[in-house]
């Protein structure tokens, strides 16, 4: 389990070049945008555009080329070279920064929604090549450190980008010149970052551009739709796009309004938001231990949901404040009431990183290459959809009467909604997660050889049973979720039974005492192999009664030869072997049962979990399995 640092990339070719090419767009985009945003929200004064719902309207512009022009910009990503696509993609920034330019020079503020639009196209284009870069020069187990690295690039760029923005164009006299010189700047920074990018050949270079968007994009969303797990990731981050997108657009008024500070104070909050997005998402690689853990997911909904709330009661909280006032950053900071804000703005963001990132890191290590980045352009369109309605339900909530931090309690608690759905489709994850953090404060867990687990398709697991706990360390263990076949006794033990049957675990009892569940039992296990699932099995029928491994029984052959008849031929079994957990609290080594003694061994104790190279079903017996998985145990 053992992996180099993520910030090890940063030294790389082929990761350090692109890493700052997105960072410098992500910079510019935030940059233009909140420039203009601070402009028509404190100076504008177009009647056209008016203050209050200027950063919903602003951000409404620049995601309507995402709905747009999504689908053709993944078919452009599949088909052609990613390094010339992002060249090319870069010269298109320069050209519309000088173009924007001219709108902060003369205060057009149509112009300068022009040049938002156009830098949505932009944004557009070079989303699915930034995703789809990355698995064709990353290995599974740096995928989640590189997506955390961009992502924590993205929001740190947010950040500089917006604060920049808000501090330059609030600058007496030249303010809005003066960002319009750092747009330009941040856009040639990244063309010649662009340079630097290793060529990255197409991954379907016959593939046909379809120009007609619609049919493309439907095209899109069933291709995504085929892979289940990759499509509910997509509708993952797209709500989290849809919860992001209501606070991204309304900091100035939530600023303004609900806060009484300056332009200054709006900064300070997108600098929080930022930082704490920032360092969930690099907190996500340590919390995975570098493999591709989607179950932080429901965990990070949790946290959007509490912290969100939380919100709403910190702002209530705070004194009132006399019409007109503009607190500054040294007034805003001075009173304690908003130290509390801060402190949920933050939790909130860090809670979405970890929500984010490994979703996107699902998407490029399960979508297929040739049609990675098609995916991703679907996952664009449904962000893009979202991002709309959220924008279209923010400003007829406002237009309603509501504040922007009831605005944004209001969409914790539909969040909570969608926490419960993610946990209710796929309980899998959040016990797999579940049980690492069991695994990591019980014992000093050490793993070896899961590479073995096969990544797709298939595979029967067959492990020695020294404890209770046997199966939460296998399911901490394992890249993929495992269905384990257990005694029916403890599948229906009380309280425990709802969470074995969220593991989706199966229950099996002796032929004697219940050949009903005995024969459904070989039945669900083979119909999870078919499904393309891992099944676990202790085939010592039971957890030794002194540490030494027992004859494997007859069960694993039932499976596989049931599997035959039924289609599946050559299934892999994998041996597991699991050392000196002999002799703790949850092994039988006491007369009066388990569990009866908690420190017998003192605390963290070394135990070791060891995978051994697949074997083919067809070509196996009980007894050579046995041999196997005592050799990894010795």
């Amino acid at each position: 389990m053992s992996h180099s640092s993520q910030f090890g990339l940063l030294a790389q070719r082929r990761f350090a070049p692109f890493f700052w090419t997105q960072f410098c767009g992500a910079a510019n985009d935030n940059l233009f945008k909140f420039s203009f945003t601070v402009m028509a929200t404190w100076q504008l004064g177009a009647a056209w555009l008016p203050p209050d719902m200027a950063g919903l309207v602003i951000g409404a512009v620049f995601i309507l080329p995402f709905l747009l022009l999504s689908a053709t910009s993944g078919q452009l990503a599949d088909k052609f070279d990613k390094r010339a696509l992002i060249v090319w993609i870069k010269r298109l920034e320069v050209a519309v920064m000088l173009l924007a330019a001219v709108g902060f020079w003369r205060h057009d503020a149509a112009l300068l929604l022009g040049c938002v639009f156009l830098m949505g196209v932009h944004s557009t284009l070079f989303g699915p090549v930034k995703y789809a870069y990355l698995p064709c020069h990353l290995n599974e187990s740096e995928l989640t450190g590189g997506n955390g690295m961009v992502e924590m690039g993205t929001f740190v760029a947010i950040l500089l980008g917006s604060v920049a923005g808000g501090l330059l164009v609030a600058l007496p006299d030249h303010g809005p010149q003066y960002a319009a010189l750092a747009c330009l700047a941040l856009a040639l920074l990244g063309l010649a970052a662009s340079h630097g990018v290793p060529p990255t050949p197409a991954a379907a270079p016959q593939l046909r551009i379809c120009w007609n968007p619609v049919a493309e994009t439907w095209r899109n969303l069933a291709l995504a739709r085929q892979q289940w797990p990759v499509f509910m990731a997509l509708i993952g981050i797209s709500w989290m796009w849809f919860f992001g997108a209501v606070f991204l657009a309304n900091f100035p008024a939530f600023a303004k309004e609900s806060l009484h500070g300056s332009e200054q104070v709006a900064a300070l909050l997108l600098t929080v938001f930022s930082v704490g997005i920032g360092a969930g998402s690099l907190w996500c690689e340590k919390l995975s231990q570098g493999h591709v853990e989607p179950g932080l997911a429901p965990l990070g909904a949790i946290g959007m949901s509490v912290f969100s709330i939380d919100l709403y009661a910190a702002v209530q909280a705070l004194p009132a404040v006399a019409d007109g006032t503009a607190l500054s950053v040294a007034e805003f900071v001075a009173r304690p009431g908003h130290w509390r804000v801060m402190a949920d703005l933050a939790l909130l963001s860090f809670s979405a990183g970890i929500y984010s990132v490994p979703l996107y890191a699902l998407i490029q290590a399960q979508a297929a290459p040739e049609r990675r980045a098609r995916v991703i352009a679907a996952n664009n369109i449904l962000n893009a959809l979202f991002m709309i309605a959220a924008s279209v339900l923010a400003a007829l909530l406002l237009r309603a009467g509501f504040s922007t931090q009831a605005l944004f309690a209001a969409v914790g608690l539909v969040n909570v909604l969608a926490a419960l759905y993610a946990v209710r489709t796929a309980p899998g994850l959040l016990l797999r997660l579940a049980a690492k953090l069991i695994a990591r404060l019980t014992y000093r867990f050490q793993v070896r050889g899961m590479e073995h687990v096969p990544a797709t398709g298939p595979a029967l697991l067959v492990a020695n049973h020294v404890s209770f706990i046997d199966p939460v360390l296998i399911m901490a263990a394992c890249p993929r979720d495992v269905r384990f076949i257990m005694d029916s006794r403890i599948f229906r033990a009380p309280g425990l039974g709802l969470v074995f049957r969220m593991a989706r675990a199966i229950p099996i009892a002796p032929h004697h005492e219940e050949p009903l569940v005995y024969h459904a039992a070989f039945e669900q296990a083979v119909r999870a192999l078919q499904a393309g699932e891992v099944v676990c099995i202790f085939p010592e029928g039971g957890i030794t009664r002194d540490g030494q491994l027992q004859p494997f029984k007859g069960g694993i052959m039932k499976i596989l030869a049931r599997a035959r008849e039924q289609g599946l031929a050559d299934v892999p079994v994998a041996p597991l072997g699991l050392s000196n957990l002999w002799g703790s609290f949850f092994s039988r080594i006491e007369k009066a049962g388990a569990m009866t003694r908690p420190f017998r061994r003192g605390v963290f104790n070394r135990v070791a979990l060891r995978a051994g190279p697949p074997v083919s079903g067809d070509a196996t017996s009980p007894r050579e399995l046995q041999a196997r998985v005592q050799a990894l145990i010795d």
